[in-house]
Formats: structure tokens, sequence, C-alpha cells
């Protein structure tokens, strides 16, 4: 063959002592013995990569909180439908937790929470007869309350919960929009026309849908223009909370606003372009940091939610 391997016998080396590596033994993880404490747990991570940026991000959440600013959580349904609402209003009432951003279906999902104790319809055996997103009880609670929200100029969020709360629905203590409206806690909600089941109703008004969500939109405007020492965390919303966070945020500096130095966080199963992009990467681009934390929603908010509280209480 006219090719010969190549004669390796020329290669210059250096010394592995000299050189600059990336991991030593001090970033590494340490066992834990049995019946170990979630600080010591925490403790334990290797230094590495989201053992690193886990703790990090809880440490600045934890400023925030202690510096009395804002701690604006937007979530997608999702959050709702595996449990984590009880977690969530825990949050709400340590007043850690400031705000709530939501899409469409997060307030379908809660008012049938708070309604029934029950929620998330199995869609391939009703589709096929036109029977998905029909429920009743669903659709005349939840647009007569977006229509009572726009007569009196106040927005989807607090409509709703204001409703579920007057109509004293048996699992209310479950429902983020109740406890939110009983706690006085802005709810924004975020909606794209036709995404949810209630808009198939009869009882559906564009115009109240569009102007109780506007509200929300300029009411979220608002939060976010006194974000700045505070965090933003986007939690299962791939396209529309992304999108809504991206735009709030440079209509208020465009206002004047100083937010430049902050904390975001995206947590969802996979790494996407725009929670990636509009939450994590390009608003903390000239101050403050963010983070991606990839893992199921069902088990990283708790862990989130435990060692926030932990840290918390170190100082207390």
């Amino acid at each position: 063959m006219k090719i010969k391997p190549q004669d390796l016998s020329g290669l210059k080396t250096y010394s592995l002592y000299d050189r600059h590596s990336k991991v030593t033994v001090d970033h590494f993880g340490s066992p834990l013995e049995a019946n170990s404490s979630l600080r010591a747990f925490m403790a334990s991570l290797p230094d590495q990569l989201l053992g690193h940026d886990f703790p990090e991000l809880i440490s600045r959440l934890a400023k925030a909180h202690r510096a009395d600013r804002p701690i604006i959580m937007g979530i997608g349904a999702h959050v709702i439908k595996v449990g984590l609402n009880p977690l969530l209003i825990d949050l709400m009432e340590r007043s850690i937790i400031t705000g709530l951003a939501m899409n469409g279906a997060c307030i379908v999902h809660d008012a049938e929470i708070a309604m029934a104790g029950s929620t998330s319809e199995e869609v391939d055996d009703v589709l096929g007869d036109g029977a998905f997103g029909a429920a009743k009880e669903t659709g005349e609670v939840l647009n007569s309350a977006i229509s009572r929200g726009a007569g009196n100029n106040i927005g989807m969020g607090q409509a709703v919960g204001e409703h579920l709360l007057t109509m004293k629905f048996p699992h209310n203590e479950k429902s983020l929009l109740a406890t939110a409206a009983k706690l006085s806690i802005p709810v924004t909600v975020h909606v794209a026309m036709g995404t949810d089941i209630i808009h198939i109703h009869p009882s559906a008004s564009g115009a109240d849908i569009g102007e109780t969500s506007h509200h929300d939109f300029r009411l979220f405007c608002s939060e976010v223009a006194e974000l700045q020492g505070g965090a933003y965390l986007n939690i299962g919303s791939a396209v529309l909370l992304p999108e809504v966070f991206l735009k709030a945020l440079t209509l208020v500096r465009n206002l004047g606003y100083k937010v430049d130095n902050f904390t975001t966080a995206n947590f969802d199963f996979i790494k996407q372009y725009r929670p990636l992009t509009n939450v994590v990467n390009r608003p903390t681009a000239g101050g403050g940091k963010g983070y991606h934390i990839t893992g199921h929603h069902e088990l990283m908010i708790p862990l989130l939610a435990a060692s926030l509280l932990d840290e918390l209480s170190e100082s207390c």
C-alpha cells in the first residue's frame, strides 16, 4: 500500500503534573452515610456540571429571598398534572414564590382539581368521538369567571382564583389559583387562543379571553420590572412562557427600568431552544446568571423546594 501507518515517535509531550486539568479529586462526590440529611446530600455532590450548578442556584434563590426580592415562577400544566401543587402552595404561603405565570392549560387542570379533586382526561379514549375537552362544568366555570373578570377590569388569573373561592369548591386548598387569590399573590395567565379545551365551549368569549389575558401580560410586565436582584424560574413551558418573558423583559427595559442583574433557571425534561435562549442565556447576558436543570419535574421540583427551605433555615 502507498499509505503507511503514521510514525508517532516524534510526538511532543509535556508533564501531566504541569497541565491544567478541569477535574481534580477535590471535585469528586463523596458517599453518604445511612440516614443522612438533605444538607449532607447536597454537600456530597460532585463539584461538576449540575452538581455544581444546582447548589449554586439554591444559594442565589435564598439570597434573593433574604433580600426581599421577587421570585417569580412560570409553569406549564404538566407541573400541576404530576402533583406539585401542594409544594408550590407551601412556597407561596412562606412568601418565597411572589408571583406565578401560567399558560392557559394550567387554569383548566387547576380548576378541575379544585372542583373535583381530579383532572387530565385520557385523550385517546375520547378523541375519536369528539368528546375530548367537552366537560360541561370545566367550560362553564372557567368561561364564566373569565367573562366576570373582563367586566370587572381584572386579569384572568385573579378572576379565576376569586371565582373558585366564591364557589367554595371542595378542593380549593389544593388549587394554586384559589390559594393565590386568598394570599393576594399575582397569578398571570398567558393564553394562545385555540390551545385550551375551554375555547371550544359555546360559553367562550374571544373578547373576554383576550382582554383578561392581555391585562395579565401587562401585570406580568410590572412584576418583571421589579426583578432586579430576584429570580425567574421557567418550569415546563417550552415555547409560550419563554416568549412572554422575553417580551416583558424588553418592554420594561425600553421603559427605563433597570433589570440587568438577576437569576433565571429553566427546568424541563430535555433542553429546548426557546427556554435555553429566552430564559437562561439572553436575559442574563448583561449580568446575573442563568441555569438549565434537566430532569423530571416530580423529582427536581421537590428537590428544589426542600433544598431551598433547608438553605433558608440555616440563617434562622
